[in-house]
């Protein structure tokens, strides 16, 4: 478990320094409002980021500050920096954010959960065992915490009332306090892949 959350976070490291070599120059107005809110969240996952690559010491305060500057980023504060068709030349938002408001909305709100569920995490140390039981079931999620199977086939196979036990289930799992019980490294990928799904679909390669 512990190599795969390594090697998850060398990749999202990959990810955002690419990001942050593209300059903001000639960027204005909410543009580069937005762009700068995503700096101050890169430079957070940074210094957690280096904690679970093994570069520095599991420091819980180091973790919690950074938690704190995602969760303050996230939800409304990122959401109110993309209003209606605000492209330019030096904009890296896809036309798809507006034509899928909702997922972007739920994607920068559950990136809110997941920074205050790492923030109650910041104690508890990496595990490396293979996940069990509920934990693979998260493991199997998509990113947006949907069944990572076609829904109409699992409910065939499960039942309709089994399937909204699962969802509810699903809410429980990423509750901050539940959060708050798992090791920090797990939690921290999750979030991790939370800003993948949002980058993959809503951002332009550069």
């Amino acid at each position: 478990m512990l190599r795969t959350v390594i090697a998850t976070l060398f990749i999202f490291s990959t990810i955002l320094t690419s990001q942050i070599v593209t300059a903001h120059g000639g960027a204005t107005g909410i543009v580069k409002e937005r762009m700068d809110l995503m700096d101050d969240m890169k430079g957070a996952v940074k210094k957690i980021s280096a904690i679970f690559k093994g570069e520095t010491e599991h420091n819980p305060d180091t973790i919690r500050n950074a938690a704190v500057v995602i969760r303050d980023h996230s939800g409304e504060a990122m959401t109110r920096l993309f209003p209606q068709d605000s492209l330019s030349s030096h904009s890296e938002a896809k036309p798809a954010i507006w034509k899928e408001w909702e997922r972007f909305n739920q994607l920068s709100d559950r990136q809110i959960k997941l920074a205050q569920g790492l923030y109650n995490a910041a104690e508890n140390k990496s595990q490396q065992e293979s996940m069990t039981g509920s934990e693979s079931m998260m493991g199997s999620q998509s990113m947006m915490g949907q069944p990572a199977t076609n829904p109409a086939a699992t409910s065939a196979m499960m039942g309709t009332d089994t399937m909204i036990r699962a969802d509810e289930k699903m809410l429980h799992m990423e509750d901050p306090d539940y959060l708050g019980t798992m090791p920090a490294n797990q939690v921290f990928k999750m979030l991790t892949d939370n800003c993948s799904a949002c980058h993959e679909r809503y951002r332009v390669e550069m």
